[in-house]
């Protein structure tokens, strides 16, 4: 009979009660990889909480509460404290993460160690599987390589876990060309495409679906994500006085979210742009496909779960030249990948809005690819080679 893989998955970026949404592609990856024959799985899934009496905040009362184990979607799943000091403190996070893991994980036996982001999880990952003589695995995403891979006061903990690590996952081939040119070894990189769940991502009637949102008939594009400045959103207000008519409809929250406003009234395009606030990940099908394109002109992508989901549903997408975009767009039937300026999105959203490809041809485009199923069975027999099996 064959022995269950013994798999600890380190996931800083994992849903809870208190953010439902937070990380929830890597709980999707994570229960795919659960349901693979011969895989036992631990989830340890560390919260951050800053020292006393900033601890006591209101925005850190519902982390403070969460339970220390619990079931999750069927995954067992170990929320261990480690001390978070906001805005400064990134350098020593990792090594806060280990200690937490480790805690969490005393006297339980495991064959490998996976972490589901770069940074803070790739080096906590290699402290953990030093401290415990196991072969270690970790996944690239995006800002984990463009951001943390490149920071001063955390790269070299980056590189180093990269070098260290029994195999290695980026979300992209792009992402994987990133990691090599901050000098990890691409030949111990695998492409690791993310899922999709179609039978929720897939078209639908786009009338039906405005009228949910009252969004009415005038031409619609979306953006979903948070409102940070890396993801584009004012590039795309700024596009709206090119776009008379067009409706801008923002799905997310963010500290941007006032500056938007501002830009919005000085444009004089207050009454096009519409903030949503954060929205649901049920609800997010009837805001892409309600929507005409989604507009996504990010400074850094790994390959962003939105643009897969959008497609997905069958609309057409406009994102910048970032992370994976030329893996997704592979023909105008799918979007445009553009130049980061208003002028450059406006063109496309105007070619797209004069001559719409159906809803069907948008979804055909992604052939396959994206599926859950995969994505578990690929992790799977990732770890496993990592493991020795």
């Amino acid at each position: 009979m064959t022995s269950p893989l013994r798999v600890l998955s380190i996931a800083t970026l994992f849903p809870d009660a208190a953010r439902p949404n937070f990380g929830l592609f890597v709980e999707k990856s994570l229960r795919a990889l659960a349901a693979q024959p011969h895989i036992a799985l631990t989830v340890v899934a560390p919260v951050g909480l800053p020292p006393f009496p900033l601890s006591l905040h209101e925005r850190y009362r519902a982390l403070r509460s969460l339970p220390r184990t619990e079931q999750w979607n069927g995954l067992t799943v170990h929320r261990p404290r480690f001390t978070l000091i906001p805005r400064y403190g990134a350098r020593f996070n990792a090594a806060k993460v280990a200690r937490a893991v480790l805690s969490a994980a005393r006297g339980q036996p495991f064959d490998v160690i996976d972490a589901q982001f770069f940074y803070p999880d790739g080096p906590a990952a290699m402290r953990v599987a030093t401290a415990l003589r196991l072969p270690f695995s970790v996944k690239a995403r995006g800002a984990d390589i463009s951001h943390f891979g490149h920071d001063p006061a955390t790269s070299e903990q980056v590189i180093a876990a990269g070098r260290s690590a029994a195999g290695l996952l980026a979300v992209s081939e792009a992402m994987r060309r990133d990691m090599a040119a901050i000098g990890i070894d691409a030949a111990k990189i695998a492409v690791h495409y993310t899922g999709i769940d179609s039978a929720r991502f897939h078209p639908g009637d786009r009338a039906a679906a405005r009228t949910a949102l009252g969004m009415g008939d005038a031409p619609a594009i979306a953006t979903v994500g948070a409102l940070i400045p890396r993801k584009g959103q004012a590039l795309v207000i700024e596009a709206l006085p090119s776009l008379p008519g067009v409706h801008y409809w923002l799905a997310g929250a963010g500290d941007e979210e006032a500056r938007y406003r501002t830009l919005a009234q000085r444009l004089g395009v207050a009454d096009r742009v519409h903030l949503m606030g954060p929205v649901a990940n049920a609800d997010l099908p009837m805001l892409y496909r309600a929507a005409d394109i989604v507009v996504m002109p990010s400074a850094s992508e790994g390959l962003a779960n939105a643009w897969v989901e959008a497609l997905a549903c069958g609309t057409p997408i406009v994102i910048s030249n970032a992370g994976g975009a030329g893996e997704l767009v592979t023909s105008t039937v799918a979007g445009r990948v553009v130049d980061r300026t208003p002028e450059a999105i406006a063109g496309a959203v105007g070619t797209i809005l004069a001559a719409p490809p159906s809803s069907m041809e948008v979804a055909a485009t992604l052939a396959g690819r994206f599926d859950w199923d995969r994505n578990g069975r690929e992790l799977a027999e990732h770890l496993r080679r990592c493991a020795g099996r």
